[in-house]
């Protein structure tokens, strides 16, 4: 994986292990341990675990240019000055030299200081301290901001994504825009009693994670599954010796619920 700059060929088939509150060094040691399994871990500030992340990357002797990491500010932490040491805080934290992807969490502190907190990533990036800079939760109109103040795209878009809850205006927007599109929340936090996707978990003789996360790659995002579970962690990176069929994907697709199919907080059309 290249960690100089996020591209679809660099991240195509990276997986995440998320985390949040106790379960973090669990986690961490089940999969950072596991040379075959994840080396994408993605948190961030307001999950309060970022000492505990970097503690786990640094006993776990895996190599740190073998490592993705993301991390995030959310809208409480916004502005330039704030955003310029939140970076820092990060880095210490972390125990790292780079982070190498650095995501704005969401879009919720209003365009001045969203637009301000962009531009201090960006500073940071030249500084080397970031080697990307993407956005979360960010709708068209969000994107669009950007590109009207004369700012570089984002790299990154990390949105809730999954066959109930499509978002394709967003999606398509970051395919126009060559914008990466990571899906947070891919397989529905279990909740895969769909008879569609149950029909296709027996029929291609897959966990309902394995057709959910395949569903997310063949259509050219990059899921995101979280998992505090060794079992799960090596299942969910079993995705990339079978295919779904035309017909399959179709009938995922059809599944789409729009907002209402969403079941995370999903804050992509606050202004």
């Amino acid at each position: 994986m290249d960690t100089h700059a996020v591209t679809k060929p660099s991240v195509q088939e990276a997986l995440k292990v998320g985390y949040w509150g106790d379960a973090v060094l669990h986690a961490e040691s089940a999969s950072i341990d596991s040379a075959e399994w994840y080396r994408h871990i993605d948190t961030a500030r307001c999950y309060r675990n970022e000492v505990e992340v970097g503690e786990a990357i640094h006993e776990s002797g895996v190599p740190r240019e073998e490592i993705f990491v993301t991390t995030k500010i959310d809208s409480s932490l916004h502005g330039y000055d704030s955003t310029t040491s939140t970076v820092k805080a990060s880095l210490g934290d972390l125990h790292l030299d780079y982070i190498d992807l650095y995501l704005i969490h969401d879009a919720g502190s209003g365009p001045e200081l969203r637009l301000a907190t962009y531009r201090a990533l960006l500073e940071a990036k030249a500084r080397g301290e970031i080697r990307s800079v993407g956005v979360s939760n960010y709708g068209v109109r969000h994107l669009e901001e950007l590109q009207q103040a004369g700012l570089p795209p984002p790299v990154v878009n990390q949105i809730e994504l999954h066959p109930l809850c499509q978002q394709r205006p967003i999606v398509e927007y970051c395919k126009e825009h060559d914008i990466v599109v990571q899906a947070y929340c891919p397989i529905i936090r279990g909740r895969t009693d769909n008879p569609v996707i149950k029909g296709l978990s027996k029929k291609y003789d897959r966990e309902p994670a394995q057709i959910l996360l395949r569903w997310s790659l063949q259509h050219g995002f990059v899921p995101l599954p979280k998992s505090s579970q060794p079992a799960r962690v090596r299942s969910n990176a079993q995705v990339f010796d079978f295919e779904l069929s035309d017909t399959d994907m179709a009938a995922l697709d059809s599944l789409d619920k729009r907002k209402a199919g969403a079941i995370s907080w999903n804050p992509v059309d606050v202004a």
